[in-house]
């Protein structure tokens, strides 16, 4: 054992392995690292193939679950399933001696108090909800649209709730709520709550205070001794990792065999990341093009902008005037494929989007809003939801955009789906925001940036107030973010509506005001006992650090993050925070970084919330089963286990923006909770063994940063869960 930190001596952390059922001697003993080591496993003739049926309960007791190979095992699993509490007893931990106070130093101790400034000040952004989606989940509804697990609502519902008697007001580019025009008038700011019976008064961190705690941030991230420290601990959790499968992979795969049915491919998992107008592969769009030009190619899909008197261009006439015909089209003319010329090339691999590298294209099949109203986007998109129905158990998240240029979007939107009948159980849909201001102010769209907000969130707020005014899971913000954007003076800038200036407001100005109206609105939609959004865009696939330090303060989750490799300070908080990374290797493989020098496998070894995506199935994927591509790459080049796999798919349900229901069938009744408690391995195919590690591990990296008592009351911490035990 390590001794106290006294002057005369330095204390020694020892690391040793434990387990409550293993022998005495140590698990280091019989290690053998060199090629010639000896499996036991692979001893055939050595085996004891007595059924475990016919021994004795004690004769199994003695074996101490010691099993001569995993073929034993998996002949015995109904067996092994009685006794699947004693396979976890078998978990081997490893502690390390010594004590949280007596190993830190002086240096280490301000570090950690830096880290815990750092989590209070995101707990003063993120929001904390009155009554979480887990406590009383509203049951699951079937319709005629129904196939599998049905969210709590009709899709297309006629039943409409009461328009509300509250009233809103624009205030230097924030929505302020009022419950009534009386309150309006006296500007009491406030919310009325029948559902919880109480009245919220919404205050969110005014722009001048995200400034200055957004510095403090860089500050903390960018301290010598704590980038130190941070990327110590994120060394001993690589090792920590390491640890746990040479003395737990065994134990963890036979946990898995004690499960029938479920294995990989038929647990839950969601495409945490994919954009609607790309969710397609090549083939099935270069398919659907062929099959439109040769059955309707005297479809007006065009208007003539040459001449608008004119009547508009069929599909035909616009082929003719590309020179293209049917036979000419192939994959390689389609080029839509991104390849090695889009490599840190943002811009070429936006012009991926156009079939045939023409405009005109991408309006006709790849838009909601054009002159066939968005027909052949709504039928290709109908065939990728029956490509989900068929599989069943992948699922995906689209985004779609609203681009802030015209009031009446939402409108437009709203009505391609209703139109259409656009809804799969398989399918949520999150909104995505263009950061293209500078391209409406330049074309005389918009005149200030006040104007964008109000075009997006208005229409939103008015639907909450009364959702008959506008017969949508969460937001994104997207763009390029390797784009140089200016620094901005917190002390200088003005509101919104003082932003008139041609260049596009930097990443940090977008996000607060995302941040400030999706924090008002929630509060609101929350009051009226409606569903809420979330805040996920895409930060640290390229650009600046600081994009990665505004979402710490301001989102839920994030889309790629590959850069947090470059900040240690980060990367840490992220672990302690288990802020979700929806990841996507193959995108970044052609865009930013090259598949084997991707820090996924060293996120997911350390503990972040990782989950996989495909971003682009256009772009990037060749099958119809893109998720299915990328856990497949992924699982051959990083040789992950079907542990693994199952991990990192139940990592995507959690991040997802499905209704608490829908998460208690596909993942177990107490998804909320962390660790093995809620965990349902008949559900979710991942071992309680697992699960236990992972949480053990952050609660110890929590107890280290706060001194020994990790606080429950922190709702940005994952223990928070753990008070609700019902």
């Amino acid at each position: 054992m390590a001794g106290r930190n006294h002057s005369s001596f330095i204390s020694i952390p020892r690391i040793s392995s434990k387990a409550p059922n293993s022998p005495n001697k140590s698990s280091f003993q019989d290690w053998d690292d060199s090629d010639s080591a000896k499996d036991p496993t692979q001893d055939v003739d050595s085996l004891d193939v007595t059924p475990l049926t016919d021994r004795t309960d004690e004769e199994v007791a003695d074996a101490n679950f010691k099993y001569a190979s995993l073929q034993e095992a998996a002949a015995n699993f109904r067996l092994f399933s009685d006794k699947r509490e004693e396979i976890e007893k078998s978990f081997q931990r490893l502690v390390v001696s010594g004590g949280v106070e007596e190993e830190l130093s002086e240096i280490e101790q301000q570090a950690c108090q830096l880290l815990t400034e750092a989590i209070r000040l995101r707990e003063q952004y993120i929001r904390k909800p009155l009554n979480p989606e887990w406590q009383h989940p509203k049951p699951c509804k079937v319709t005629e649209y129904t196939n599998f697990v049905p969210p709590p609502y009709d899709p297309f519902t006629k039943d409409i709730p009461p328009a509300s008697s509250h009233c809103f007001s624009w205030k230097r580019g924030i929505l302020h709520i009022f419950a009534n025009a009386e309150d309006l008038s006296l500007r009491k700011m406030s919310i009325s709550s029948k559902s919880v019976n109480i009245v919220v008064v919404v205050v969110v961190p005014s722009f001048e205070q995200f400034g200055t705690d957004l510095q403090r941030l860089m500050t903390i991230v960018n301290d010598p001794d704590c980038r130190s420290f941070c990327y110590k601990r994120l060394m001993f959790l690589s090792t920590k990792d390491q640890m746990h499968r040479i003395l737990n992979s065994d134990k963890e795969q036979l946990e898995k065999m004690t499960v029938p049915h479920r294995d990989f491919y038929n647990v839950r998992k969601v495409d945490t990341h994919v954009h609607h107008s790309s969710c397609m592969n090549q083939k099935h769009l270069l398919r659907f093009i062929k099959s439109k030009l040769k059955k309707n190619p005297d479809e007006p899909v065009l208007t003539n902008r040459e001449d608008p008197s004119k009547p508009p261009l069929t599909l035909r006439e616009v082929f003719d005037s590309l020179h293209l015909t049917a036979y000419d089209l192939s994959v390689d003319t389609l080029d839509v494929h991104a390849d090695n010329s889009t490599f840190h090339r943002f811009d070429r691999f936006n012009l991926k989007y156009s079939p045939f590298g023409h405009s005109r294209l991408r309006e006709i099949f790849l838009k909601t809003d054009n002159y066939i109203q968005g027909k052949y986007l709504a039928e290709i998109t109908r065939e990728v939801l029956e490509d989900l129905k068929e599989n069943k158990y992948q699922n995906a998240e689209y985004r779609i955009s609203i681009y802030g240029k015209s009031y009446d979007e939402w409108d437009r939107l709203a009505h391609w789906f209703e139109k259409n009948k656009i809804y799969s159980d398989n399918v949520r849909w999150l909104i995505q925001i263009p950061r293209l201001f500078n391209l409406y102010k330049e074309n005389r769209i918009l005149h200030h940036f006040q104007e964008m907000l109000e075009n997006i969130f208005t229409p939103l707020i008015q639907v909450t107030i009364d959702p008959s005014s506008h017969p949508i899971v969460g937001f994104d913000s997207v763009d390029d973010e390797s784009v140089v954007q200016p620094r901005l003076n917190w002390s200088r800038i003005g509101p919104p509506v003082q932003w008139t200036f041609d260049v596009n407001p930097p990443y940090s100005y977008y996000s607060y005001y995302i941040y400030a109206n999706l924090y008002v609105l929630n509060k609101l939609r929350e009051a009226r006992g409606f569903s809420t959004f979330c805040y996920r865009p895409h930060a640290g696939e390229a650009g600046d650090m600081e994009h990665l330090a505004v979402c710490f303060l301001l989102a839920d989750g994030i889309n790629h993050g590959i850069k947090l490799r470059k900040s240690p300070p980060l990367q840490y908080l992220y672990y302690l925070c288990q802020i979700g990374l929806a990841m996507s290797p193959l995108s970044n493989n052609l865009l930013f970084m090259e598949y084997f020098r991707n820090p996924l496998p060293i996120y997911f070894a350390r503990g972040l919330n990782v989950s996989i995506s495909s971003d682009d199935p256009l772009q990037f994927h060749f099958t119809k089963e893109p998720l299915m591509e990328e856990y497949s790459v992924a699982a051959q080049v990083w040789k992950f286990s079907n542990t693994d796999l199952a991990e990192l798919a139940r990592n995507s349900v959690l991040q997802s923006g499905f209704e608490a229901c829908v998460k208690e069938q596909w993942i177990g009744k107490h998804w909320y909770r962390p660790g093995a408690a809620g965990n349902d391995i008949q559900k979710t195919g991942v071992p309680n063994i697992r699960l236990r590690y992972r949480f053990e591990t952050l609660m110890e990296e929590l107890a280290l940063i706060f001194r020994r008592q990790v606080p429950t009351h922190i709702h940005v911490l994952p223990n928070w869960q753990m008070r609700w035990t019902t």
